[in-house]
């Protein structure tokens, strides 16, 4: 059960961060304040923040004994690691237990993985004015997460997890459930030896024999993520076949850091009902619209996930199928949140992962959204310093129609103006003209219609083909 859809109290959460090397104050501040926000989109109230600059993130807990001690006085914790020697016992070494001796609080029932299952993230028993859940601004060993539960008596999550657990309730189409639990399931593997507890018991006969329960447990794993690749491609292909289809059409995709607004700026560009909140990754499947009012020729408009700073690779990867629409696009929007005082590394962050996927070098255009929380002096300097972005509020319907007409010339300047000649008695071409391409100025005689066409050389190539083609059928 998801904690924030249990009705009790909210579960607390202690913010630790690690600065490593030549990151700054400000960039650890900046990275913790983004980690509370995830920490909030899942439930949480965080209570409390704190950081060790260290030389590296390897050691036994990640933080020195003096801040562990101090990390465990927010959980009630011993601020010391207890020791794991204890093994839980065999059936057949527990029939010579006495029956005093038979109750170990370590001998628990064996555990069995589901890898179709979710893991829940369980709301621990602590005292109300203390944290239930610590958690690292970077990506902890299943070693490490043991270790700093065990002194802290909290339970201990990193980035990469909470991440994925966001992105697993947020995911409502097919393919994003599929993509997300690939990822979920790559995070879990390498970090079940340990979850689980040193289990050595031994497999039957049959497929598996020998094996031990980590080892069936991992095996599933395995055979599940590729059952969940297999579903995941015959959807790609189902994608594939959507996308081909409008590869003809003049397409712009939405890109940028997660709630810049790139949902409200399409619902404000499009009039549909696009998800709109403001959390992290409210919205994780790619949408395709028209945009409204519409325009000839039709322009279609994609949002796309947005990126954040230390993005698992796992997930990076597992959406490629959603970045492909930007790669396929013919212009790519970077919506920026401008009174984000962060939103330069924010960009950064979002050109660099594009570049990963082959979408770098795509004509693009800076937006920089939410202009209305913006003083005229910040908006002054901002101007100065990217002379070619588009200030928009999409509040305002007077900056989202501007942005209209600024995506209708960047398509026209590609497009040349012709007269077609239709003879009457080709049927169906006119129609097609009129619904697809931008019709300037029409004339009429006794033989057929003459057409003023706005388009691009390949549509003027395909009209010419079914005039040709009705015609050869007609004679």
């Amino acid at each position: 059960m998801s904690l924030h859809e249990t009705g009790e109290a909210v579960p607390k959460a202690v913010l630790v961060g690690i600065q490593i090397g030549k990151t700054s104050d400000q960039e650890l501040q900046n990275s913790l304040t983004e980690l509370s926000r995830l920490v909030t989109t899942l439930g949480f109230d965080v209570i409390g923040r704190m950081s060790q600059r260290r030389t590296s993130t390897k050691s036994a807990t990640v933080l020195g004994d003096g801040k562990l001690m101090e990390l465990a006085k927010w959980t009630g914790g011993t601020g010391k690691i207890a020791p794991f020697a204890v093994k839980k016992k065999h059936k057949a070494s527990l029939r010579f237990k006495k029956d005093d001796e038979d109750e170990d609080i370590f001998d628990l029932p064996e555990e069995t993985f589901d890898p179709s299952e979710p893991e829940d993230f369980v709301e621990e028993e602590n005292p109300q004015d203390q944290a239930q859940y610590v958690i690292f601004d970077c990506d902890l060993s299943p070693s490490q997460l043991r270790n700093v539960e065990s002194a802290t008596g909290a339970k201990v999550l990193d980035r990469t997890g909470v991440i994925i657990e966001i992105f697993s309730r947020h995911a409502r189409t097919r393919a994003a459930r599929l993509q997300v639990e690939i990822a979920r399931l790559t995070y879990v593997a390498p970090r079940m030896r340990e979850t689980l507890g040193d289990d050595d018991r031994m497999g039957g006969g049959g497929k598996g024999a020998g094996e031990s329960a980590i080892e069936l447990d991992r095996r599933k794993i395995r055979d599940r993520i590729k059952e969940l690749k297999q579903e995941l491609a015959s959807i790609g292909q189902e994608h594939l076949t959507r996308r081909s289809r409008r590869e003809q059409e003049a397409c712009v995709a939405l890109v940028g850091y997660t709630n810049a607004g790139k949902s409200s700026l399409m619902r404000a560009m499009t009039g549909s009902e696009v998800y709109v909140a403001d959390k992290l990754f409210a919205t994780l499947d790619t949408t395709v619209r028209a945009v409204y009012p519409e325009t000839r020729p039709k322009i279609l408009l994609s949002d796309t996930v947005g990126f954040i700073k230390k993005l698992p690779h796992d997930l990076v990867a597992s959406f490629k199928s959603t970045l492909d629409e930007a790669l396929n696009a013919s212009l790519l929007l970077f919506v920026v949140d401008a009174a984000d005082p962060s939103f330069r590394s924010q960009l950064e962050v979002t050109r660099t992962t594009l570049a990963e996927v082959g979408a770098g070098e795509i004509p693009s255009l800076l937006i920089l959204n939410k202009r209305d929380c913006l003083s005229d002096e910040q908006t002054s300097a901002l101007a100065a310093e990217f002379p070619d972005a588009i200030f928009l509020s999409t509040r305002n319907p007077q900056d989202v129609e501007e942005l209209r007409l600024r995506l209708v010339k960047f398509f026209e300047n590609s497009m040349r103006e012709e007269e077609i000649f239709i003879p009457y008695k080709v049927q169906g071409v006119i129609g097609d003209i009129r619904a697809r391409l931008k019709v300037l100025g029409e004339s009429y005689d006794e033989k057929g219609v003459r057409l003023k066409v706005r388009a691009n050389a390949e549509d003027f190539d395909k009209i010419a083909k079914k005039i040709r083609d009705a015609l050869a059928d007609i004679d």
